[in-house]
C-alpha cells in the first residue's frame, strides 16, 4: 500500500466551507430546500456541459468557475439525498474512494503494468468483475449513458469497443470506412431515398469519428471549436457587410469570409 498524501490544509478548510454553505442553503433557502435529486439532476448535466464549454474556449478562469459551480452540484445533490433517499456526500466519497484504490492494483497493490495502455485494460476488466457481482449488465458495451451527446456517445462506444479487440488496427481502416460510408451516402440522395440517406449519413458520422478516435482527437471539442470558429467569423461577415445579409450576394459573403478567416487567424497569432 502505498503511503497516502497529505491533503494541503487550505484545501481542506476550502471544501468544508462549501460543504457547510450547501448545508445551510438546504436548510434555509426555499428554493435549494424544496428540490429533489431528480429535479437536481438535469442542473448538473448543464453544469458538465458549461465546464467543457469552457475549457473548449481555453478559458481557464472561466472553467475554474464551472468546476466550482459542478462540485457545489454535487454536493447539494448528495446533500439531498441525504434527505430520505438512502447516500449522502459521505457515502459518495468512500464509494468512489473505495472504486479507484480497487480499479488501480498497479498502484495499491502488487499488479505491474506496462504503461497507460495496460491500466485501461486492468480498469476494464475489474469494472466487467464488479458489474457480474452486482448481476449488472457486463457487455463492452455497458455503462455508456444514452443521455450523452450522440458525437460524445459515438466516441465512447467506439473506445469500449477498441477496448474489447474490435478495431482497426491502424487509422487507414476507418479512413477508408469514411469513403465508403460517403459513397453510400451518395447513393441513397441519387436515389431520393430520405430514410435510407439518414441512416447513411449516422454511418458516415460514426465512421469520422472512429477517425478522430484513432487520431486521440476529442470529436465533441473538435467540433465545438469549428464551431465557435464558424460563428466569429459569420459575426465578421454580418459586422462588415455594410446591409442585411438578405441584400447581399453569395459572392460578397464569400469574399468577407475569406477575410475573417485570415483576420480572425492574424488575431489569434497576435494575442
Amino acid at each position: 500500500m502505498p503511503q497516502e498524501r497529505p491533503v494541503p490544509r487550505d484545501q481542506i478548510e476550502a471544501h468544508e466551507r462549501l460543504m457547510q454553505v450547501v448545508d445551510t442553503l438546504r436548510a434555509e433557502c426555499p428554493w435549494d430546500a424544496k428540490q429533489t435529486v431528480e429535479t437536481l439532476a438535469p442542473h448538473l448535466v448543464e453544469e458538465a456541459h458549461e465546464f467543457a464549454d469552457a475549457v473548449a474556449r481555453g478559458d481557464m478562469q472561466d472553467a475554474c468557475e464551472e468546476l466550482g459551480d459542478l462540485l457545489m452540484g454535487v454536493l447539494m445533490v448528495a446533500r439531498t439525498a441525504s434527505d430520505g433517499r438512502g447516500f449522502g456526500a459521505a457515502d459518495v466519497a468512500r464509494g468512489v474512494t473505495d472504486k479507484l484504490i480497487r480499479r488501480h492494483p498497479h498502484v495499491y497493490g502488487a499488479t505491474q503494468v506496462d504503461g497507460a495502455g495496460e491500466v485501461v485494460k486492468n480498469w476494464e476488466d475489474i469494472k466487467k468483475a464488479e458489474k457480474r457481482a452486482k448481476g449488472l449488465d457486463e457487455s463492452a458495451l455497458a455503462g455508456v449513458p444514452r443521455s450523452l451527446p450522440a458525437l460524445l456517445r459515438a466516441y465512447r462506444v467506439g473506445q469500449k469497443a477498441a477496448a474489447a479487440g474490435f478495431d482497426w488496427p491502424d487509422l487507414h481502416g476507418p479512413a477508408e470506412k469514411v469513403d465508403e460510408e460517403w459513397g453510400e451516402l451518395r447513393e441513397a440522395i441519387a436515389a431520393g431515398n430520405q430514410e435510407a440517406a439518414a441512416a447513411e449519413l449516422g454511418d458516415l458520422l460514426f465512421a469520422v469519428v472512429n477517425v478522430a478516435r484513432k487520431l486521440g482527437i476529442e470529436p465533441e471539442l473538435a467540433l465545438r471549436a469549428t464551431v465557435e470558429r464558424f460563428q466569429a467569423r459569420f459575426a465578421f461577415v454580418e459586422q462588415n457587410l455594410g446591409k442585411p445579409l438578405r441584400e447581399a450576394s453569395l459572392a460578397e459573403m464569400d469574399a468577407l469570409w475569406e477575410q475573417a478567416k485570415r483576420h480572425l487567424t492574424d488575431s489569434r497569432a497576435r494575442g
